[in-house]
């Protein structure tokens, strides 16, 4: 007689939904600290022999660990071919031996239960130990470090501490086919947002990421069109997106478009009289105080201020001064932190500032004509205002005084740059800033990241980064 499964219905109602569920395993923050460690660094001697460089190795791609640290993670035995129903899955440490037998374990009140771990064994006194014999608790200990490469990591140790440099562990985000040529990291340090010359967007959330590092959302901003920039509003509740196309987009924070700023008309000559850029973006960012206002430049030649709820026509227009009659295109824009001010980096290599007072116009306040000798890619300006930081294809990155903008307080060369979006970048507290470099042309070993001293001005330290990242 066959049983009818709805007849166990009745009874499976009585029991809680938790009943007959397998605990899932979990995996502990420590083991996966562990496997996103970077190999120790190694210190190079610097150009000047007064002063060290700590170099990071490329840390190797982490497809190789992550899958040995899915494979490592424990399976279901009732998955694997060598299992059968007998199978019995220890939980927890192994149950202690039995006590030995003894003469009086026929019975009685004297016999002796053992709880817990047993004893361990005691040190003989035989003649075979000696006085080096002892028991070993906890783990051991350490092997000892000769002085010289005590002091060497002593020296390191304090140097990292001094800068609080975060090198210790890193992922590897994959997703992107191309160049990363853009990333934002939104306030809350949750949300990061990747651009890249395969003409997508990949969001990633760091409170809802699995395992694999997966994006959880893909855009394409505009068809056909490599990112350029990406920026954050100041409460990061939608971001801007520049593209090579001739029209910027706003997003909101899940990914949705808010709008498109129109484009403006190609055939009139005056570009204060068109209502948008006429040609492909290069830069974008966001007014860091206001929500309202953004700020973009364009291969046309000028920059444009615009209102985020006004996507029809700009509300201001900025027309670099040139050295001669033309059109140059402008690289790369940025405001300072309290968006009193605007920089703007020229295809003929010169950086150019605005103050937002009224009256203000397109002349610029500070004109330097000869910042670099190429392309400018990148601008960044200190919280206080005295410092901007310019980095070119030129293969140079310059420290400017503000109040003293002839000639820069510091360049460092022989930083190779090929991209248009290379950057630059102060650290939370300012007192360090950096820069990346390319990979040259038919080399095996990847890019760097250069950290640099703000006070010294001087280079601290170079991380490596694996060429297949």
């Amino acid at each position: 007689m066959e049983e009818d499964p709805d007849s166990f219905d009745g009874i499976r109602a009585h029991f809680p939904l938790s009943f007959g569920k397998k605990t899932k395993s979990k995996i502990s923050t420590e083991s996966i600290h562990n496997a996103t460690r970077r190999p120790p660094t190694t210190t190079t001697a610097d150009d000047s022999p007064s002063s060290t460089t700590t170099t990071t190795a490329a840390f190797p791609s982490l497809s190789t660990s992550s899958k040995s640290w899915l494979n490592s993670l424990p399976k279901n035995p009732k998955n694997l071919a060598t299992a059968s129903d007998d199978d019995h899955v220890e939980i927890g440490p192994p149950r202690p031996p039995p006590p030995p037998p003894s003469s009086d374990s026929v019975g009685g009140d004297d016999d002796d239960v053992m709880v817990g771990p047993p004893r361990p064994m005691p040190g003989g006194g035989g003649e075979e130990d000696d006085d080096d014999d002892e028991v070993i608790i906890g783990p051991p200990r350490p092997p000892p470090v000769d002085s010289d490469s005590e002091d060497e990591l002593s020296e390191e140790d304090e140097q990292e501490n001094r800068h609080r440099i975060p090198l210790s562990n890193e992922i590897v985000l994959k997703g992107h086919t191309k160049v990363v040529s853009a990333l934002a990291i939104d306030h809350s340090g949750s949300r990061v947002l990747s651009g890249s010359y395969d003409y997508s967007i990949r969001m990633y959330d760091f409170q809802g990421m699995n395992a694999r590092l997966e994006s959880f959302r893909q855009l394409e901003p505009s068809e056909g069109h490599q990112v350029r920039s990406i920026s954050w509003s100041p409460s990061s509740d939608r971001f801007l997106c520049v593209t090579g196309s001739a029209q910027a987009k706003i997003y909101d924070r899940d990914g949705l478009t808010l709008g498109e700023f129109v484009k403006g008309d190609m055939y009139i000559r005056d570009l204060k009289n068109t209502k948008g850029h006429i040609t492909g973006l290069t830069c974008g960012e966001w007014h860091p105080k206001t929500k309202e206002t953004i700020l973009t430049s364009s291969e046309d030649g000028s920059l444009r201020i615009w209102d985020v709820n006004d996507f029809k026509s700009q509300k201001q227009v900025i027309k670099p001064k040139l050295a001669r009659p033309g059109r140059v295109p402008v690289t790369t824009c940025a405001w300072d932190r309290e968006g009193k001010s605007i920089a703007g980096g020229i295809g003929d290599g010169s950086i150019q500032i605005w103050s937002l007072k009224p009256g203000w116009g397109s002349r610029p306040d500070i004109y330097v004509p000869n910042g670099h000798s190429d392309e400018i890619t990148g601008l960044k300006f200190s919280s206080d205002g005295r410092i901007l930081l310019s980095r070119s294809f030129d293969g140079s990155l310059k420290v400017w005084d503000l109040r003293q903008m002839k000639t820069a307080l510091k360049s460092f060369e022989d930083l190779p740059n090929h991209y248009s979006q290379t950057n630059v970048a102060f650290s939370p507290d300012e007192q360090l800033f950096l820069t990346g470099t390319s990979v040259e042309r038919d080399s095996t070993t990847g890019g760097l990241l250069c950290l640099f001293d703000r006070e010294k001005l001087e280079l601290v330290s170079k991380v490596g980064i694996s060429p297949t990242v």
